[in-house]
C-alpha cells in the first residue's frame, strides 16, 4: 500500500541483488555484472542522490547454499542474512531488480525478509518480471511499495523526486502501486529516455569487476578481464515469444559512435579490459552505423576481443560487415534463427528469412568466426513435423561447422504475446510453481521432466528430443572438427579462457561443484 516514507535529497539508495536461484542439476547459470544497478546508480548520481549496490551475487560468486523452504533448489551467492547485513542502516530506499519470472517466489520472500530489517524504507522494484506482472507482484509480496515498469533510470529518478515533494506516486508515469484502498493504479505508459547519449555511463563501485575477472566469470564466452557493454536500447522487431514491446516499447535507439569508443578507451586505460561483451537485445541492425563503428575502431587503433552472446539478427550481417567484424577482433557470435521451420518463424513473427540467415551464419564461419545459433521448438502451434525441420536444421548447422547449436524448449515468458494469450485462456495460473517450473526449464538439459505449453507432443518426449538432440550436436560438433576436443581440454585448464559457452559453463560447473563440496566440508 501507499504509505509515506522518509526520502529526501539526500537520501541513500541502495540497488540490492539477490543470489542466482537454480534447480540441482542446472548448469546453465550466468553470474554477471549488474550492468543494470551500474546504469541506474550512475543515472541517480548524477542527479545528485547517494547510492551504494549491494550485489550477492558479485560478493558471493562461489558461495553455494540449499534453500531449505524449497527442496531441489538452490541459491548462487550471499545468503539473505548476509545480504541484509550488508544493507546500510541508514538507507532510505532500497531497489529491487527483478529479471527472471523463475526466480519470484525466493525473490519476494527475501523482500519480505528485509522489510522486518527496514520498516521505514521505501522498497522500489523493477525489471522484466516486475514490467509484465505489476499488480501480480505487488499483491503477491505486500512488502513494496511501488514498481518500475520499462526502462529504469529516468523513471526512478522522477519517483523520488515527486515522491519526496508530494509523498505520492501519483502523476508519475511508468509506475504501478496500491493505493490506500488496495486499488491497483498505474502511471500513462512505458518512460523511455528520448536520447540515450545523455544516459551517464554505468557507474562500477571500486573493485566491484575485479571479482567476476578473478573467478572467470561473464555473460558468454570467457577473456580475462571481460567488459559489459551497450551499443543500444530496445529491438524495433515484435517476436511473439519475447517481452521486449511490454518492457521497452517499440523504439529501438542506437548510441552515438564517438561516445562509444570514447567509453571503451576509459575502460581500457582503468581497467585493461581484454574483452567487450554486448549485452543489447539486438545489437547489429543498421549496416551502415556497424559499418562505421567499425571503422572508427580501426582508426582509434582499439585492439580487443569483441563478443555478442546474446542473439543477433542477420538483416545487417553481409560478408562486408562479418569481415569488419573479424579485423576488429570479433571473436563470437551468436545468431537468433529460433526455428528450422519457415512457417514457425512466420507465425511468431520473427520476421527473417531462414535461407537469408544461414547465408549469414556460412558467411559468418567462412569469416573464422566462433559462431552459436540459438533454436526453440514446441512453440504451442508446433507438430511433429515442425520441430523435425528445426532439429534437422540444427544439425546440418553442426555439421558446416557452427560451434554451438542450443535447443531450448518453449516457455511463456511474461510479458510475451503467446503468454498472454495462454493466461487469458487459463492455461497458465500464477503461483509458485508455475514460476519455478520455469525456472530450470532451459539449463537443466538432461533432465525430461519439463514444462510444455504444446498440446501436440508430451512434455517427456520433448524432454527427450532435447537431451539426445544436445547428445548429438555436440557429439558432431567434436567428431567432425577433432581440433576443438583439445581446445577445451586446453581451455577447462586455462586461466581466464573459454572458446565457448560450453566451454565456460563447464568451468563454472567445476567450480560450483567445488564450491558446494567445500561448504559441506
Amino acid at each position: 500500500m501507499e504509505l509515506v516514507k522518509k526520502v529526501s535529497k539526500d537520501c541513500n539508495v541502495a540497488l540490492v541483488r539477490w543470489p542466482i536461484v537454480f534447480r540441482e542439476g542446472a548448469v546453465n547459470n550466468e553470474a554477471t555484472p549488474a550492468v543494470a544497478y551500474a546504469y541506474i546508480s550512475a543515472y541517480l548520481r548524477k542527479k545528485g542522490y547517494k547510492t551504494v549496490m549491494v550485489d550477492a551475487i558479485g560478493e558471493g560468486i562461489n558461495k553455494i547454499w540449499k534453500l531449505k523452504k524449497y527442496p531441489g533448489f538452490k541459491c548462487q551467492g550471499l545468503t539473505f542474512k548476509e545480504i541484509i547485513h550488508r544493507i546500510p542502516k541508514e538507507v532510505d530506499v532500497i531497489g529491487f531488480s527483478t529479471m527472471f519470472s523463475g526466480e519470484w517466489p525466493v525473490i519476494r520472500d527475501f523482500i519480505i525478509e528485509t522489510r522486518k530489517h527496514f520498516p521505514k524504507a521505501l522498497f522500489v522494484a523493477g525489471g522484466e518480471h516486475i514490467t509484465a506482472l505489476t499488480e501480480y507482484s505487488l499483491r503477491d509480496c505486500p512488502a513494496l511499495d511501488v514498481c518500475i515498469r520499462g526502462e529504469g533510470e529516468e523513471t526512478f529518478y522522477q519517483l523520488l523526486e515527486v515522491y519526496r515533494k508530494k509523498k505520492t506516486f501519483k502523476g508519475v508515469n511508468g509506475v504501478g502501486y496500491l493505493d490506500k484502498k488496495g486499488r491497483y493504479q498505474q502511471g500513462k505508459g512505458i518512460r523511455r529516455i528520448e536520447d540515450i547519449n545523455t544516459i551517464p555511463w554505468p557507474h562500477w563501485p571500486e573493485g566491484y569487476l575485479e571479482k567476476f575477472w578473478e573467478s572467470e566469470r561473464s555473460y558468454g564466452i570467457s577473456t580475462k578481464r571481460d567488459m559489459p557493454l551497450l551499443f543500444s536500447r530496445g529491438c524495433p522487431y515484435q517476436c511473439k515469444f519475447c517481452s521486449n514491446i511490454t518492457m521497452w516499447g517499440h523504439k529501438y535507439k542506437l548510441r552515438d559512435i564517438d561516445d562509444i569508443i570514447k567509453e571503451v578507451k576509459h575502460y581500457i586505460k582503468k581497467y585493461n579490459i581484454t574483452s567487450i561483451q554486448l549485452y543489447d537485445l539486438t545489437a547489429i541492425v543498421s549496416k551502415d552505423w556497424i559499418i562505421k563503428f567499425c571503422q572508427s575502431v580501426i582508426k582509434e587503433g582499439i585492439k580487443l576481443n569483441w563478443s555478442l552472446p546474446s542473439g543477433t539478427r542477420s538483416e545487417a550481417l553481409d560478408k562486408e560487415t562479418l569481415s569488419l567484424l573479424k579485423k576488429i577482433g570479433c571473436n563470437y557470435l551468436v545468431y537468433a534463427p529460433e526455428s528450422g521451420s519457415q512457417k514457425t518463424l512466420n507465425i511468431v513473427k520473427k520476421q527473417i528469412q531462414l535461407k537469408k540467415i544461414t547465408q549469414s551464419i556460412l558467411e559468418a564461419k567462412r569469416q573464422g568466426l566462433t559462431l552459436r545459433a540459438n533454436l526453440i521448438i514446441a512453440f504451442p502451434h508446433e507438430r511433429l513435423w515442425d520441430i523435425f525441420k528445426t532439429l534437422s536444421y540444427g544439425l546440418r548447422l553442426s555439421i558446416k561447422g557452427v560451434d554451438e547449436v542450443p535447443l531450448f524448449i518453449f516457455y511463456p515468458y511474461p510479458g510475451t504475446e503467446i503468454f498472454q494469450k495462454l493466461l487469458d485462456k487459463k492455461k497458465i495460473v500464477l503461483n509458485d510453481d508455475f514460476f519455478f517450473k520455469l525456472n530450470p526449464l532451459n539449463s537443466d538439459y538432461l533432465s525430461t521432466n519439463v514444462l510444455s505449453y504444446n498440446p501436440h507432443i508430451s512434455a517427456r518426449m520433448l524432454g527427450i528430443i532435447r537431451m539426445i538432440f544436445m547428445l548429438m550436436n555436440y557429439g558432431i560438433g567434436y567428431l567432425f572438427y577433432p581440433q576443438r576436443i583439445f581446445r577445451t581440454i586446453k581451455n577447462l585448464f586455462s586461466k581466464g579462457k573459454a572458446t565457448t559457452v560450453f566451454e565456460h559453463r563447464l568451468k563454472n560447473l567445476f567450480s560450483r561443484k567445488f564450491s558446494e563440496k567445500r561448504c559441506i566440508n
